[in-house]
């Protein structure tokens, strides 16, 4: 890492603000700064407060909870399971309760899913590959990163709102509302979230940057690892509800 300290040592260290816009707008040099100086607490902490705080207002409306108990209905459904009038009660009167599970569910996962992207980054890179980057600095990446996670949130909520449906607004099934939504290629598509495209492309940028590495390389296998991923979960969905 001694040619990412030496090119930052001279200039200032970046703000939070900055790094967080930097993330969106100039990506390398903005992981190359975090890689020099790496700092989690900030961005992980701005990504946990948008994401808890806008998904407990979108439960806290009556068009949240609907759009809940809907989801959960259409999860269950999507695994062949049927509900009934009792279970569907049952959901109605947990709906209330269900911005603060989702605002603390909010605040557990994220920084959970944080620390296994980096741990499995980490080990790829350094006991796989021979890196030599300090888990800080990976897992200072990961965190910055996950500005585009709360983009996204920022972004889908609204439309959630609007549309009166948590069902994806930013997955490609979007740009093929022809095809019937119970189908494998509706599910395949209904898997693969752009934003998540976006946020596996900045990772892929930010660890090309840490490690010295070509991006393209990095993001190829990244991307091809989340389409098998859907790939797998569009197929046990169309295997169990029979369709």
């Amino acid at each position: 890492m001694t040619e990412i300290q030496t090119a930052t040592a001279s200039a200032p260290e970046p703000s939070l603000p900055s790094r967080l816009a930097g993330v969106f707008f100039s990506p390398r040099a903005t992981y190359a700064a975090v890689a020099a100086r790496p700092k989690v607490f900030g961005a992980l902490a701005c990504v946990l407060v948008v994401c808890s705080v806008s998904l407990f207002a979108f439960l806290s409306s009556e068009v949240g909870r609907q759009a809940m108990i809907d989801q959960q209905v259409r999860q269950l459904e999507a695994f062949g399971r049927t509900v009934s009038d009792a279970q569907y009660a049952r959901m109605e009167q947990v709906a209330p309760y269900g911005r603060y599970f989702g605002a603390a569910g909010q605040l557990v996962s994220l920084p959970l899913a944080a620390l296994v992207v980096a741990g499995l980054a980490f080990a790829c890179f350094n006991a796989i590959l021979g890196g030599d980057a300090g888990f800080k600095q990976v897992y200072a990446i990961v965190a910055h990163s996950g500005v585009i996670i709360a983009a996204q949130q920022l972004f889908s909520l609204p439309l959630a709102y609007a549309r009166e449906s948590l069902s994806g607004a930013t997955n490609l099934a979007v740009f093929f509302p022809f095809l019937d939504e119970n189908t494998f290629a509706a599910r395949l598509l209904g898997a693969v979230d752009l934003f998540l495209v976006w946020w596996l492309v900045s990772l892929a940028i930010g660890f090309g940057v840490l490690y010295r590495r070509r991006t393209a390389p990095i993001a190829t296998t990244m991307l091809l690892v989340y389409a098998s991923i859907g790939l797998i979960i569009a197929a046990v969905k169309t295997a169990v509800s029979g369709v």
